[in-house]
């Protein structure tokens, strides 16, 4: 799909983008569990201690999970079954800078009381949004690519 079909498509509901960060974080879970796993067998299987650098460790990892589906589909796993997708004001999936301000935006915007997301429900857009500027939209209505092939030949 071209980037200018994305120009016409609507902002992704709230609901739409709390469902798709639910259904991701089921996979985040099973990603951290993964880190932690390789954290633990670097560390001889002893136990890790609470400490700054794992904890940036497993937040690098939460940050990279997203960053690498944004950037190379536009699209989490969650993201792609409620039919939204992010895209970035310049044209495109983000790059992968932009994916990490995003998060660490999206971050800001749930430790102000979630005030960030709610912010979705009087504009289009949340705060994380604006500042990164980015945005989600809902790519339910776009037909696909076999979709349009299949239209053609009828």
């Amino acid at each position: 799909m071209s980037v200018s079909q994305y120009r016409d498509c609507p902002s992704a509901s709230l609901f739409k983008q709390l469902a798709a960060m639910l259904y991701d974080s089921l996979l985040i879970f099973a990603v951290l569990f993964v880190a932690a796993a390789i954290a633990l067998a670097i560390n001889q299987g002893e136990a890790i201690e609470s400490s700054p650098l794992f904890s940036a460790y497993l937040l690098f990892t939460w940050f990279s999970f997203y960053a690498w589906f944004w950037h190379k589909s536009g699209q989490t796993l969650g993201m792609r079954a409620w039919k939204i997708r992010i895209v970035s004001e310049f044209g495109g999936n983000p790059s992968w800078g932009i994916s990490y301000l995003r998060l660490i935006f999206a971050l800001l915007s749930l430790l102000c009381f979630g005030l960030g997301y709610l912010w979705r429900l009087f504009r289009p857009y949340t705060w994380h949004d604006k500042l990164s500027q980015t945005r989600i939209i809902d790519v339910s209505s776009l037909r696909t690519a076999s979709q349009q092939t299949d239209a053609d030949t009828v």
